[in-house]
């Protein structure tokens, strides 16, 4: 079981090994809206900011919004890629992509993020105009060498991104409701049981457990307190590789980012989805990584102990507006996520 030691340690037993995680839904609403789709006045309003008319639209084929996500190409031979997102899509995308706008004036020049470069809210439909950057997702199953790109782009953000910049929200705050998940969980028996059921082989450890993990999981919260940019959604969707020669990881999406995180958050949050994407055993990579250096293992823990209460009960609710394929991922994480915390 997991429970608090001395001094609120968290110590772990009855490490049964089970076999890793390599199979991982697909990384996509499900749905997303074509040029043809959007109403007329907010074509009309994207070709204004753009400076040009629309001749041709390339679809993004990963990531979680319904919305629109593209990139355009203009009549006077340039191109944009631009987001565009209704409350009828769903009604909190509009609200991300706010967040997207705001946190991009905060992001350091260093950062390898694609510029904003325009943005218009109407109170219903959110547009973003950002710099289109050549590259690509990375191939699934992850390749070693990509992932490397990956993860060494966590260490670069940690140094460009220490200290954070002073306006984006705390990662505590974010930390605090991710980790009430294994409590959202245990107030709803008939989620518990469809839990139980979903994780497969580790139901039998989890029903055990669950008293354990609730105790355990708030210690997370501060133990993810420090002093760095944390992205806040590091996955293989939000990566873009440059095209060789260049080098560069494009790192994309980022409503969720947050300041004052410890320089280990991104790195561990986002290896249960490596892990169930084939990229390898998440307690390797974790302590093999420059971010980990240092980092103490009971907050690793407690860290990892709340976020997968987060995909654990996130998994067994019912899928959120335009994004039908959300639960299956984030359950395929949360299995991964168990998988490592009876190892760690």
């Amino acid at each position: 079981m997991i429970g608090p030691g001395k001094g609120g340690a968290l110590s772990f037993i009855d490490l049964a090994q089970s076999a890793p995680v390599t199979t991982a839904p697909l990384a996509f609403s499900g749905s997303r809206l074509h040029w043809a789709d959007l109403p007329r006045e907010v074509r009309s309003r994207i070709a204004e900011l753009a400076g040009a008319d629309v001749v041709s639209e390339t679809s993004a084929t990963t990531g979680f919004s319904p919305g629109y996500a593209a990139l355009l190409g203009l009549g006077n031979g340039t191109q944009v890629f631009v987001k565009a997102v209704s409350p009828e899509q769903n009604p909190d995308s509009p609200e991300l992509a706010r967040q997207e706008i705001a946190v991009a004036a905060q992001l350091p020049p260093a950062v390898n993020a694609p510029h904003l470069w325009w943005h218009d809210d109407d109170g219903t439909w959110v547009l973003l105009g950002l710099q289109p950057v050549d590259g690509r997702a990375p191939e699934q199953p992850w390749r070693p060498d990509e992932l490397a790109r990956a993860l060494d782009a966590l260490r670069d953000l940690a140094e460009v991104g220490t200290p954070a910049p002073a306006g984006l929200k705390p990662l505590e705050e974010d930390m605090a409701y991710l980790a009430a998940g294994w409590e959202r969980l245990d107030a709803v028996g008939s989620d518990v049981d469809a839990a139980l059921a979903a994780v497969g082989e580790h139901g039998d450890w989890l029903r055990r457990n669950l008293a354990a993990l609730l105790d355990a999981a708030p210690h997370g919260v501060p133990a993810s307190v420090g002093r760095t940019l944390v992205h806040g959604d590091f996955r293989a969707d939000n990566v873009m590789l440059a095209a060789p020669p260049d080098t560069r990881v494009w790192l994309i999406d980022w409503p969720h980012a947050c300041r004052d995180g410890v320089v280990w958050w991104d790195l561990l949050a986002t290896l249960p989805s490596v892990a169930m994407q084939g990229g390898g055993n998440p307690e390797e990579l974790f302590w093999s990584h420059p971010n980990a250096r240092g980092a103490d293992r009971d907050a690793v823990r407690a860290v990892l102990a709340g976020l997968t209460g987060y995909f654990v009960h996130a998994a067994v609710q019912p899928p959120p507006p335009g994004i039908p394929n959300v639960r299956a991922f984030q359950l395929a994480q949360g299995v991964a996520a168990l998988d490592w915390l009876r190892r760690l």
